[in-house]
């Protein structure tokens, strides 16, 4: 099947030519964030052990968001995106919100991994140029990616596969050492009632809800998939079978991974600042630990750079093919790669190594931007959700012959969309999120202005 679909393109120039392994290695790469290996300690040390619901519930929400995307995307193969399905059925005004606030937020986290690359970069580099590291991720990634849609898939494929050995080995680290009945340097031994000798929620709700804040960003991407499905030789096996996965997905990367960390030391021993992979990794004597969690965590913020590069391209070709963006971003080159968008989200994400020069407080200006991204991605799967709805009310007919169908359908999506506004409540209890909050409505403010330019193109 893979071999006849190779070089098939769509009618718009897109081209099939993704296969299976690199669908399923997309939907890893976009399900695991630098937030498990940087954020977890974080979210450790806020909920202890609850931390493992705290995913799990995050996790169970967005699976049927995912669900709700795969049955609308394999309705109609014309939609090569979760904005054709949002124009098609919200309209035309709600595809060019979904489609700018997704580029946008991709653009930001790119921003933030620039910055990112530089700190890591300044690991085995300190005396490296602020501006070096950035602006050599930026032209590699973008060469590799203007080259074809296939180079994007091995790309991301290695990238993934280097977080998933990561993680694996933690695991299996993790099991011996408990297994072994280790015992640490601080004294504490590696044993499973670590996970509730010192309670499962040890600071309350309080503490089990402000880890949603954090957790929440390890997730964003995970729709990465919708965006992808447009691009593979077989949408309807690849599309399933990556979505399908998603919960093992969860509890293999983050519950299992996060359950061994607990195991082998006691939650309160977790530093908030610090990888708790590294000090896994430590704990057992390896002294390049450091170094190997460094290298890891460096491609899992270039895997995150590449995915932004090809989402914000996507995107605004798509927006381009609907007149909801300048007509130039649906230009292609003879490789069926969007040129022309992926140029100019590159040029944005040069602000991120300005921002390295910036004076003040650069991690909490990034807090602030990721909380911004992070608000705009849940537009995104709300506007994914109330497409569903409007799909079922519409189109029964479409529904009844899916052979993809969202588990309990539209009540599900009522139950997401509670969950989501509950999360949006945390968010306003931090001042940090709270800050981002009160500044993402400049955004829509921004859309909303620019709408009317648009719409006029839409009525010639």
């Amino acid at each position: 099947k893979e071999e006849d679909c190779k070089m098939s393109e769509n009618q718009h120039g897109l081209q099939r030519t993704l296969k299976n392994r690199h669908l399923q290695l997309i939907a890893i790469g976009g399900a695991i964030g630098t937030g498990l290996f940087m954020g977890s300690g974080k979210t450790i040390s806020l909920a202890g052990p609850s931390v493992l619901f705290t995913y799990m519930i995050i996790g169970f929400f967005l699976f049927f968001v995912m669900r709700a995307m795969g049955e609308l995307l394999l309705h109609n193969l014309e939609y090569k995106s979760f904005v054709d399905f949002t124009a098609d059925l919200l309209g035309p005004t709600a595809g060019y919100f979904v489609g700018w606030t997704y580029w946008m937020c991709w653009v930001v986290i790119g921003m933030a991994d620039i910055v990112a690359i530089t700190g890591y970069m300044q690991f085995w580099w300190p005396d490296i140029p602020l501006w070096l590291p950035g602006i050599m991720c930026i032209s590699i990634l973008l060469s590799l990616n203007m080259l074809s849609v296939k180079l994007f898939g091995e790309l991301e494929f290695w990238f993934a596969l280097i977080k998933i050995l990561a993680i694996v080995a933690l695991i299996l680290c993790g099991v011996y050492l408990i297994v072994t009945g280790f015992t640490g340097p601080t004294g504490d031994k590696a044993q499973l009632s670590n996970l509730w000798n010192d309670g499962v929620m040890p600071h309350g709700f309080t503490g089990f809800f402000a880890a949603f804040q954090i957790a929440v960003f390890a997730f964003v991407g995970i729709e990465l998939v919708g965006t992808a499905s447009a691009e593979t030789a077989d949408p309807h096996t690849t599309l399933p079978k990556a979505i399908n996965k998603i919960p093992v997905r969860v509890i293999v990367f983050y519950v299992l991974a996060l359950s061994v960390i607990m195991t082998v030391t006691p939650w309160s021993s977790v530093a908030p600042d610090k990888s708790p992979f590294v000090n896994m990794f430590t704990l057992i004597g390896i002294g390049a630990a450091a170094a190997l969690i460094n290298f890891v965590v460096l491609t899992s913020a270039l895997s995150s750079a590449n995915s932004g590069m090809y989402s914000t391209g996507r995107m605004l070709f798509g927006l381009s093919d609907k007149k909801l963006a300048p007509e130039a971003f649906g230009k292609l080159s003879n490789s069926g790669v969007p040129r022309n968008g992926l140029m100019y989200s590159c040029g944005l994400l040069l602000i991120g190594v300005g921002l390295l020069y910036a004076d003040g407080n650069v991690m909490h200006v990034f807090t602030v931007v990721t909380t911004i991204s992070s608000i705009g991605f849940f537009f995104v799967w709300t506007m994914i959700l109330l497409s569903y709805i409007k799909y079922r009310k519409e189109r029964p007919e479409a529904h009844a012959q899916s052979t993809y169908k969202m588990p309990f359908g539209v009540p599900m999506c009522y139950l997401c969309l509670a969950f989501f506004a509950f999360v949006l409540f945390l968010f306003s209890q931090e001042p940090d999120t709270w800050l981002g909050m009160k500044v993402t409505p400049l955004w829509f403010l921004a859309l909303a202005v620019c709408y009317p330019f648009y719409k006029r193109n839409l009525n010639k």
